[in-house]
């Protein structure tokens, strides 16, 4: 299997390393698509490319044809990406080992977690995430098949999840998710390379529709020395008390 760097990425990885190294900070306009042809001799259509898998990252926004650095200058967590998405915004070449992809009945707890018949047709997919042939993450997916009927026929080595159920024609509106740390599993500490117990972090994400009802139910565990959370909290300021009277 070939392991070319696609052009693209290395363009991502040109922009975002500017944005890591400050060079290009928050609600500044990033170079002309000319300037990169120039400066990186590639073509005006692998620019483009990549400056919308930052734009579809979050690193980048849009202000009428001008492009400038996101305001929170990285990936916020508020915004739904799949792992494949965020590895692009950086240059990262994203990979899988494909541990399982299995079709089997749903349980009496899925069924009440995704609101269909017990029994009905669940997608389980199990996979070892790398980034640059690196280790990161162990995922766990369950989905209703209904929610992506091809789903046997699909290199998930590759492929990513999230781009694959909305090729199907899903809406993936909002996730839930749940963090924590923990010691790892005799599986998960040798397949992450890790000291048995070693530390963790763990994370379950219900992937929700339109309708509010759970496309995809994923459980991921993360070596915490390769991967890292940014999140983004505003604060809505309380009302102004109106002066007393007195």
């Amino acid at each position: 299997m070939s392991h070319a760097r696609p052009l693209f990425l290395g363009v991502t990885r040109e922009i975002s390393s500017k944005i890591e190294s400050g060079e290009l900070s928050p609600g500044d306009r990033i170079p002309s698509e000319r300037w990169f042809e120039e400066e990186l001799g590639v073509s005006r259509t692998t620019v483009r490319r990549a400056i919308r898998e930052l734009l579809g990252a979050g690193r980048l926004e849009s202000r009428g044809r001008a492009v400038y650095v996101a305001e929170a200058g990285e990936a916020p967590t508020n915004r739904l990406v799949s792992l494949t998405e965020l590895a692009r915004a950086r240059g990262l070449r994203s990979s899988a080992r494909v541990l399982e992809a299995s079709l089997r009945p749903a349980t009496l707890d899925e069924a009440d977690a995704f609101q269909i018949a017990p029994g009905a047709e669940i997608f389980e997919l199990r996979r070892l995430r790398h980034l640059d042939d690196v280790a990161v993450a162990l995922d766990h997916n369950r989905l209703p098949l209904r929610f992506l009927p091809r789903a046997l026929a699909i290199d998930f080595r590759s492929a990513s999840l999230y781009g694959s159920l909305e090729e199907a024609g899903n809406v993936l509106l909002r996730a839930e998710l749940r963090i924590e740390a923990r010691g790892a599993t005799e599986e998960e500490a040798e397949r992450l390379g890790l000291a048995p117990g070693g530390p963790v972090l763990s994370t379950t994400e219900h992937v929700k529709g339109r309708d509010g009802r759970s496309i995809t139910i994923g459980c991921t565990v993360y070596r915490p020395d390769r991967y890292r959370f940014l999140a983004t909290y505003t604060r809505t300021p309380a009302p102004r008390r109106p002066a007393s009277d007195a």
